[in-house]
């Protein structure tokens, strides 16, 4: 056994969304759009001995745009107290039924699953979404099954933003 890293280089391709739209107002379209996760019908399907099928199904009835909310962290309490005024929250942004499909292939997926999202609020207080594109990050693993999921994954976050009234534009290629 070797104790020596393996060190892998690769580039990441960060988007950056200028929405045009108040930051609170994203926020709450956003996270309408986007709800968060609830461990608990997952803890009872592991309890009841249910399947993988069950695990999806209940996903797809929590994300009806595919991605859900597993975490958010306002920096605005954390940050604000040392004179920022910059509004910022961040999400972690996914559905762990897709996280499986790539997970299959290679646990380091779960390095950039699920998605890494900040929101931050512009000089004119509208919201600019900013993430790195999963197409690169899960591009990076070198999987081609796993790029794919990848390039799926730009296309619902393309998707997501439009359903909430963004324009992506060609940001994630999609």
């Amino acid at each position: 056994m070797t104790t020596d890293p393996h060190i892998h280089v690769h580039s990441m391709t960060r988007v950056d969304v200028f929405t045009g739209v108040g930051f609170d107002e994203f926020i709450t379209t956003f996270e309408a759009a986007a709800p968060r996760y609830d461990p608990v019908p997952m803890q009872r399907i592991v309890e009841a001995g249910g399947t993988w099928d069950d695990v999806r199904a209940k996903v797809a009835e929590n994300a009806p745009n595919e991605l859900m909310v597993y975490a958010k962290i306002d920096g605005v309490p954390l940050l604000g107290v040392a004179g920022h005024d910059v509004k910022a929250v961040e999400y972690l942004l996914g559905n762990h039924v897709i996280a499986e499909t790539m997970f299959r292939h290679d646990p380091r997926t779960l390095l950039y699953a699920p998605l890494r999202v900040l929101v931050y609020s512009d000089t004119d207080d509208n919201a600019v979404f900013s993430m790195d594109q999963p197409s690169a990050a899960f591009g990076s693993l070198g999987i081609a099954d796993v790029t794919e999921v990848g390039l799926s994954l730009d296309r619902k976050v393309a998707n997501l933003l439009r359903i909430i009234g963004v324009d992506p534009g060609e940001a994630f290629g999609a």
